[in-house]
């Protein structure tokens, strides 16, 4: 295989500013024209953002910002330059927010994260992301087939059955969210049923070191990617493993929480993406996320900047085992029962998996098991939890309905 992607990767600064000054104007000019930033851009002269300096002048768009351009103008916001029918899928993601997914050559961009991996022709990749109406098992079956990798879709769930395939039809990369490969590889042993996985490529979740370490030990390379439904693949890992390299596709800024303020190289703030596919050109795209820029160049040969990764959340939002559970579905949960005042949804870790606690402060209630709650809590938060009602007055008043109590050293 060869050692990059392709001549984008090793590009030196003069020729990636070159190449942004070219393409930065035309994907603002194509998105001035679109009524979703008719408020926002209209009096933007596109040929005078050439680069990241000039493009900090520009606002932010922010997750709040789909969802209600989205209520006005359905599906997309109208921040799309095709039509709905333009696209090959529309997926669905909590919120709700939809999202449109092209036709073309690794749309997402995923292949340069999964040849970074070393996956490639002759591979087969279980591929253990979701298929149901949101996007990131698309995503990765796109980029498998852009480095020329077969797939199989097994999606999430039927352990039994995941671990029955991996070994009958002689996998031998994982893709999917950190720790489920654990839970497949664990099944697999116990059945007697041994499996030829080497290289994993994981999003979507924390991947900690120790777990990291456990399937170096089962001879396994697993990497990590920072990708979202909305602008596909933002950074990647590579076998230097050292920081993540920005993907060609992507424009990065990291500002200050809240702001579009860009902070100093090294200081930690919120990640502010602007991409440059042509279908969706999202400008200024907050993401949440927290980051930090590194100094240099990757030792693995690739030049673009580099980030430290993901550093936890600018707002509360919160992704466990996978999925992202915001504020307001939370307050969702609360409001579906008149005896509920409060509740607080906490992320630990059990072993090696995200564990999630729903605390719900109730009249009449406390040392109840919680069983009343439990369907619509998978209703609001779209996943099971442990369940505890305690008595009022019971959570710290810090604002706080979301905590991450989880270690990420």
């Amino acid at each position: 295989m060869a050692r990059h992607f392709d001549t984008l990767e090793t590009r030196s600064a003069d020729e990636r500013a070159d190449t942004m000054r070219r393409e930065l104007p035309r994907q603002l000019a194509a998105a001035r024209g679109l009524p979703g930033y008719a408020a926002t851009l209209a009096e933007v002269d596109p040929d005078a953002i050439t680069g990241v300096e000039t493009l900090a002048s520009l606002p932010v768009l922010r997750k709040s910002d789909l969802v209600a351009r989205q209520a006005a103008s359905a599906p997309f916001g109208g921040l799309t330059t095709l039509p709905v029918s333009g696209f090959a899928h529309v997926f669905q993601s909590p919120g709700p927010i939809y999202e449109p997914g092209g036709r073309g050559h690794d749309w997402w961009r995923m292949g340069r994260f999964l040849h970074a991996c070393g996956i490639g022709k002759g591979d087969i990749v279980q591929n253990c992301f979701g298929y149901h109406l949101t996007p990131a098992g698309m995503i990765f079956e796109n980029g498998a087939r852009a480095v020329g990798a077969a797939v199989l879709p097994a999606g999430t769930g039927q352990t039994d059955l995941q671990a029955r395939a991996a070994h009958d039809v002689g996998v031998t990369a994982y893709a999917g969210t950190p720790d489920y490969l654990k839970v497949i590889l664990d099944r697999a042993e116990d059945l007697g049923l041994p499996l030829r996985i080497t290289r994993a490529a994981v999003g979507g979740g924390a991947l900690f070191p120790s777990l990291r370490q456990e399937y170096a030990d089962r001879g396994i390379t697993c990497l990590q990617s920072y990708a979202t439904a909305d602008l596909g693949n933002i950074a990647y890992e590579s076998a230097a493993m050292d920081g993540m390299i920005v993907d060609e596709g992507v424009i990065v800024e990291i500002v200050t929480p809240g702001t579009g303020t860009p902070v100093a190289e090294g200081e930690v703030g919120e990640v502010v993406v602007t991409s440059l596919n042509p279908d969706y050109p999202l400008i200024r795209f907050a993401t949440g996320d927290l980051s930090a820029v590194m100094p240099g160049h990757s030792p693995c040969g690739r030049t673009n900047m580099r980030i430290k990764g993901w550093m936890g959340r600018a707002d509360q939002t919160t992704k466990i085992k996978g999925m992202f559970v915001r504020p307001e579905q939370v307050a969702a949960l609360v409001a579906r029962h008149s005896e509920v005042h409060r509740a607080r949804v906490i992320a630990r870790r059990e072993g090696e998996r995200d564990l999630m606690i729903v605390r719900l402060e109730a009249d009449g209630a406390a040392g109840d098991g919680g069983e009343r709650y439990a369907a619509s809590v998978v209703d609001a938060l779209k996943m099971k939890a442990t369940i505890e009602v305690v008595p009022r007055g019971s959570l710290p008043n810090d604002g706080k309905v979301i905590e991450d109590q989880r270690s990420y050293d």
